[in-house]
């Protein structure tokens, strides 16, 4: 099939649609949107469309990662319109539709760049079949130094309302996700300044106790940074961020399943307490994420990866290399959990978090083509973006256009 075709059908599959589970369904899209969903009995003719038939395949709606720095070899902090090209290439082979373009605590001059090549990146790109980058999540550098992880210490700086503003006017408001610690001095300040301006403010990299957590919720917190990671975590006298994550439903809380930032147990846990109506399964992949173990660079330390393990010299955890296809396989696996459960938390949950819900996030007309196709063992063999395919596996082998 030409990868530009303006109209095609996808037929014969399960389709998890926005209504419910649609077997035996099909899917028409047209100029990169969704123009039809149903049953195949209810189709009638099209005529001369090109048409794919997968009986026992499902499509699920492309996932959303609100939270990865890198894979492929490129970092957003690279700050060249490259690194982001390539990113935005590499996604839809684990299943990624769109993106947040994740950057880390360094220094002002460091940050401004990569904003600026976000902001430069979002305005020229016209490539098609790619992930969309749907704007930024800022991680750092307005968090806790007892909770930094992988954070660059040297670069970390009080939450300061006029270098947000000065970030984000250079980020022309596309500046989505704060990760935050709002226990320290100016945090809360902060914290309402992000709700007022209709910036998620997630709690993250933080030291706070569980009173702190809900005084950043009163101030206008919504979200939770990579639970259980780079946070005070939870003891019987005194519940953290971790206690407060789990506890309190005004959070959404956003989850790395890779088996390594958490134990598995710890996964289903969240998934007990939050459902899967308050979770969002994230991979905070890194640039080694796609390629062989060895050595990489993150905020310029040496990662050592082995094993599907990301971490600085001294142990400390430094991103992932999960996809999000594997993230799902875990997740099923972890939980017990439903594919549209699966599909609440990558791309149901994102989508009405950032706000683009009315165009991404499921299966219904007048939606973007953001398409996952799943085979009968949960396996990835084709992803579309905006109606071009980005993805096939085997090259398409298994997709025989008629």
């Amino acid at each position: 099939m030409d990868v530009l075709a303006k109209k095609f059908l996808l037929r014969d599959m399960t389709i998890y649609s926005e209504k419910g589970i649609i077997r035996d369904g099909y899917v028409v899209v047209e100029d990169g949107v969704i123009h039809r969903v149903g049953q195949v009995g209810e189709l009638g003719g099209l005529g001369g469309v090109a048409t794919l038939s997968l009986p026992g395949h499902c499509i699920t709606p492309g996932m959303i990662d609100i939270h990865i720095h890198g894979a492929a070899g490129a970092d957003v902090m690279d700050g060249t319109p490259d690194a982001l090209a390539t990113i935005a290439q590499t996604l839809p082979r684990e299943g990624t539709t769109s993106f947040l373009a994740t950057t880390m605590t360094q220094s002002v001059e460091k940050i401004d760049r990569a904003i600026i090549n976000v902001t430069t990146y979002q305005q020229v790109k016209s490539v098609k079949g790619i992930a969309e980058l749907l704007g930024i999540h800022l991680e750092g550098p307005f968090i806790s130094y007892k909770r930094a992880g992988a954070q660059p210490t040297d670069h970390i700086l009080p939450p300061d309302r006029q270098q947000f503003i000065r970030w984000q006017s250079l980020a022309q408001g596309n500046i989505r996700i704060v990760t935050i610690a709002p226990e320290v001095e100016g945090g809360l300040e902060l914290v309402r300044f992000l709700r007022e301006s209709g910036v998620i403010a997630s709690v993250g990299h933080s030291d706070a106790t569980l009173q702190e957590v809900d005084a950043a919720i009163q101030a206008g917190a919504s979200h939770i940074t990579h639970l259980y990671n780079g946070m005070r975590g939870l003891y019987h006298r005194e519940p953290g961020v971790v206690g407060a994550a789990l506890l309190r439903d005004e959070l959404m809380v956003d989850l790395i399943p890779d088996g390594i930032h958490s134990r598995p147990e710890m996964v289903e846990l969240a998934y007990r307490m939050k459902s899967q109506h308050g979770l969002i399964l994230i991979t905070d992949g890194m640039r080694a994420k796609c390629l062989p173990s060895g050595i990489y660079e993150l905020g310029g330390q040496p990662v050592h990866v082995q094993g599907g393990r990301a971490s600085l010299s001294d142990g400390t955890l430094a991103g992932s290399v999960l996809t999000m296809s594997d993230g799902v396989s875990n997740m099923l696996r972890y939980t017990g959990c439903t594919m549209e459960d699966i599909l609440c938390m990558t791309a149901v949950n994102p989508a009405k978090q950032l706000g683009v819900f009315h165009r991404k996030g499921s299966i219904a007309p007048k939606k973007d083509a953001d398409l996952n196709i799943f085979n009968e063992e949960n396996e990835l063999i084709a992803t579309f973006c905006q109606g071009d395919l980005a993805f096939a596996k085997n090259e398409g082998e298994s997709l025989r256009w008629k």
